[in-house]
């Protein structure tokens, strides 16, 4: 594990992070967090997790980069933060569920992050993978992929990203808040959130139902009852409205030419559902 901790005032804007603090208040027992890794810089975070799966690396490992430089999104896309400004984290996972149900990893964590979140900023989930703030801008993306059986899940959320480094589309917990906001803390409700939400949808066998999470999902997501258009993986595009999220985490969409089940798509709110919480 790599200990930053002696530079963690060399910014005192944007203060590093305590890798052994960090340790420290999430070891127990019987905790599902084994290990926290810091490191100052890093190509990224889910592809070095994926790499140590592929080793035989078991599950509890958390990665977290004060500076991702090669992030990606999904649908290939790219994702840059400045150092230290945002919370980038991945965990390895192996969950013991059927496979057909490993959709809702991305929504469980996006439950887990919403929830950590509810005492700084009012947050939806745009399906599947996005966090959002109350006006519609994006504050997290969350991206979950296969690795030799495992499951790498990673989070790129904007702390104290300010308007000037942010995309027009984006945003960050300090300027939703309208004051500092310390990573640290963030993170540790985040990881916990996490651990909690996991070990009972584990439980369940990653039944969405009897866990619990499918009507959690649906309390914290904007997609859900809004009019929507989808671009889909081969470029077309479906208009339409978001009705449901099915069994295996796939979106319902009611369009004209009739109903479809999606397991992947890019998803604009044309008109977005309010939700108030």
């Amino acid at each position: 594990m790599a200990d930053i901790g002696s530079g963690r005032y060399r910014d005192l804007e944007r203060p590093g992070l305590d890798a052994v603090a960090l340790v420290t208040a999430l070891r127990r027992g019987d905790g599902l967090w084994r290990s926290v890794e810091v490191v100052e810089e890093i190509g990224s975070t889910n592809a070095a997790l994926a790499a140590r799966a592929a080793d035989g690396e078991a599950e509890g490992l958390v990665l977290v980069a004060e500076h991702q430089v090669a992030g990606r999104g999904r649908l290939d896309r790219t994702w840059s933060s400045p150092p230290r400004a945002g919370m980038t984290v991945s965990v390895l996972l192996r969950p013991d569920v059927p496979l057909s149900r490993r959709g809702w990893l991305s929504m469980l964590t996006g439950v887990a992050l919403a929830e950590s979140l509810s005492g700084t900023a009012r947050a939806s989930l745009k399906w599947p993978n996005d966090l959002l703030a109350p006006d519609g801008r994006k504050l997290a993306g969350i991206l979950a992929e296969v690795a030799d059986g495992a499951v790498v899940v990673g989070v790129g959320l904007n702390v104290s990203t300010t308007a000037e480094e942010l995309p027009d589309t984006g945003t960050s917990l300090a300027l939703v808040a309208d004051r500092p906001v310390d990573r640290a803390p963030v993170l540790l409700a985040y990881l916990r959130a996490l651990e909690e939400r996991y070990r009972r949808w584990v439980e369940h066998a990653g039944d969405p139902v009897s866990s619990g999470l499918a009507t959690d999902y649906l309390a914290w997501s904007s997609t859900i009852g809004a009019a929507v258009t989808v671009t889909l993986p081969d470029g077309s595009t479906l208009d339409g409205v978001a009705e449901a999220v099915d069994w295996d985490g796939r979106l319902v969409v009611r369009a004209p030419q009739g109903r479809y089940e999606l397991a992947a798509g890019d998803v604009r709110h044309v008109r977005p559902q309010a939700r108030e919480r």
